[in-house]
């Protein structure tokens, strides 16, 4: 069987909806990654597969292909699986890959809810309850007790760990600059982030997910090429993670912050291995309780988690934040070896999705 590797890896700035990319759609954050990550390779890719939950609608993975100047010969195709979407995108390029549908792929997220207006879809029937997710976390935080200072320190180690990789320029690798951006919002002034956690107010009556303990919403995208490592040494590329397994799990969806913990439980089983065999584990920040949920069920050290801070820092565009993820890892793998690694997220719906990645 034909493996999957990632060769490039690249993303944009994230920034904060209706700030300095709020002028720009989806495709228009996409242009630039799919120029800079594609270069000269066009010929080769045999599909996009571009993650993306909160457009006004259509295939922005073929629209944005076109407004990049790729030959109209290359298709396609928009992924919905909310914030798990981006790794699922990743997962069915090396399914391709693995089967032989296919040698090349361009795979991406891109969110931009500055410019869409709709109100957000239902993820679940009424029958069984849709809440929003600020309190679906809660949903989580009142079955685990979790409490709220187990929530607001988290948030300030996470922004501490998010500034330190700012400070040895982990992230400026990472990102192609868009409309005259080229940092995260984050890092363009240091909040006094103990400070604000304290005095931030719950978001529900006597509950304990706040603003502050919680991400917000952003825009921004990333996006991956990833082909076959015959493909790879044909072209003289150096693949620099491979893609050796991935899954998706649905459970409840009035609990979707444990999305993480299903999903690499999952994954483990699948694979007969378990925690002690990874190196890394980075799961998307979209909520304080869902880090220190995945800690407590996992058994999980923190100090494998996401070690430059996350989506509660850089902030979270949802289905290209688990694309970013993997960036996170690309580079990472690049200055610093690891064994394994796996990418996690839980999403609206009651959704689930891992990947294990091995590094070159």
């Amino acid at each position: 069987m034909e493996e999957a590797v990632i060769v490039r890896a690249k993303r944009t700035p994230v920034y904060k909806k209706n700030s300095r990319l709020g002028g720009l759609s989806v495709q228009e954050l996409l242009i630039p990654l799919f120029q800079n990550v594609a270069g000269d390779l066009t010929d080769y890719i045999d599909d996009v597969l571009i993650s993306n939950a909160v457009t006004p609608g259509g295939n922005v993975a073929r629209l944005a292909a076109l407004a990049a100047g790729f030959p109209e010969s290359i298709p396609g195709m928009t992924i919905d699986r909310q914030c798990s979407g981006g790794l699922d995108a990743v997962r069915l390029a090396a399914a391709f890959i693995e089967s032989g549908m296919g040698e090349c792929y361009l795979v991406g997220g891109a969110e931009s809810p500055s410019t869409v207006t709709r109100p957000r879809a239902r993820f679940s029937p009424e029958v069984i309850g849709d809440p929003e997710m600020p309190a679906a976390a809660e949903n989580v935080a009142r079955a685990l007790h979790i409490s709220r200072t187990e929530q607001d320190e988290y948030t300030v180690r996470t922004y501490e760990r998010a500034w330190q990789a700012y400070r040895t320029e982990f992230f400026q690798k990472e990102i192609v600059p868009v409309a005259g951006c080229s940092v995260d919002e984050a890092f363009l002034r240091r909040r006094p982030i103990a400070r604000l956690v304290r005095r931030a107010s719950p978001l529900e009556t006597g509950g304990t997910v706040t603003a502050a303990n919680s991400c917000g919403m952003h825009d921004g995208a990333a996006v991956l090429l990833i082909m076959s490592r015959r493909l790879a040494r044909r072209l003289s590329l150096k693949p620099v993670l491979t893609i050796n397994a991935g899954t998706v799990v649905g459970f409840s969806p009035l609990y979707p912050a444990i999305g993480p913990i299903k999903a690499i439980n999952s994954l483990l089983e699948k694979q007969g291995m378990n925690l002690d065999h990874v190196a890394h584990v980075e799961i998307i920040e979209a909520f304080a309780v869902k880090i220190i949920a995945s800690l407590k069920q996992l058994r999980l050290p923190e100090a494998k988690v996401n070690r430059h801070g996350g989506s509660l820092t850089l902030g979270h565009p949802y289905s290209a934040s688990g694309i970013i993820l993997i960036v996170h890892l690309f580079y990472e793998a690049l200055f610093s070896p690891f064994s394994y690694a796996i990418a996690a997220s839980g999403s609206g719906g009651g959704l689930g999705a891992a990947l294990l990645i091995r590094n070159q």
